[in-house]
């Protein structure tokens, strides 16, 4: 039987030590971004604004995580030379940064002997898996939870190899 999948802010409410975000994608269709991905495309501008109505939610969530003292850490694989997505991504990670996160990015050329899980995810606390499952076209599919031991190892593994990798934000360049 399926277990039900808990929301991000039930997940990191219930993080006690770390919540780990891998990315491996180079473009996502998530619905809630269809209008900033629209305007960033035709402006160049995006919402870098912690306290806007786009933004609050998740910063206020991230901000209440780390104040309990949990790690934050977001990794990115991507491809070069990027995606437009990943330009318009990058150009609003200030602001999962001024929340608490750590972001940084890794060149997919240099994850090719990185055992990677098939899926986008979050670990928490080293156990808890939330799979993000995307369509082909990059849509939000349903999520998983496992708390499998072995692909907990698996993810928490490919995670750490990614992030001694990957390139602080503030370094990476985008090609």
């Amino acid at each position: 039987m399926p277990q039900s999948v808990p929301s991000f802010a039930e997940l990191l409410d219930g993080a006690r030590e770390s919540a780990l975000h891998l990315e491996m994608r180079d473009a996502y269709a998530v619905a809630g971004e269809t209008e900033a991905l629209a305007r960033w495309r035709s402006t160049g501008e995006v919402d870098t604004d912690p306290e806007s109505s786009y933004w609050r939610p998740w910063v206020e969530l991230v901000r209440r995580t780390v104040a309990r003292g949990v790690v934050v850490r977001r990794a990115r694989i991507v491809s070069e030379p990027v995606s437009d997505y990943i330009r318009y991504e990058h150009a609003g990670t200030t602001v999962n940064l001024a929340a608490g996160e750590q972001v940084r990015w890794l060149p997919r050329r240099r994850a090719s002997d990185i055992a990677l899980p098939g899926n986008d995810f979050w670990l928490i606390d080293g156990r808890l898996i939330r799979w993000n499952h995307f369509t082909g076209a990059g849509a939000s599919a349903p999520g998983e939870i496992s708390e499998d031991p072995a692909a907990a190892r698996l993810c928490a593994s490919a995670f750490d190899a990614v992030w001694a990798r990957a390139v602080p934000h503030d370094e990476y360049k985008i090609c």
